[in-house]
């Protein structure tokens, strides 16, 4: 076996014991199942995924330690493009009508909204994306 040498199967029944959520389960599943002889191709077939995935799996449990490596690591996702004080003077202003941010209207609609934040801080967002601000101020 080119993986897994210096782990036992206990080792790997023991941190699958201790793990929570499908992907952690799934890795370690593949994992105890090649100790027990199945090739990488055959979990491939089994589990949906590329060869190349597995061969990753069994890397990942080989170098780290097993609570860790059946984890992801978290990812956060893309930074907003405003900033949190801005944040707050978006959701400030769209807690009062419009006509008090300068617009002759009688309510926010999400086009509205990107305007104002593309004229305000100088950030295009899609309407989307301000349907969503809407969301959190408050409103409908």
């Amino acid at each position: 076996m080119d993986h897994l040498d210096e782990i036992t199967i206990e080792e790997l029944q023991a941190a699958l014991d201790e793990v929570e959520g499908k992907k952690p389960t799934q890795r370690l599943l593949a994992a105890i199942a090649y100790k027990n002889g199945i090739t990488q191709t055959e979990l491939a077939e089994w589990h949906g995924v590329q060869r190349r995935t597995i061969y990753n799996w069994l890397t990942r449990l080989d170098a780290d330690s097993l609570a860790t490596a059946a984890e992801d690591a978290h990812r956060p996702g893309r930074p907003r493009r405003l900033s949190d004080r801005q944040q707050e003077v978006l959701q400030r202003s769209l807690r009062q009508p419009p006509s008090d941010a300068g617009y002759d209207e009688a309510a926010w609609t999400p086009a509205l909204v990107q305007q104002f934040v593309a004229e305000r801080f100088g950030v295009d967002y899609s309407r989307p994306s301000c349907r969503r601000f809407m969301g959190e101020a408050g409103l409908r």
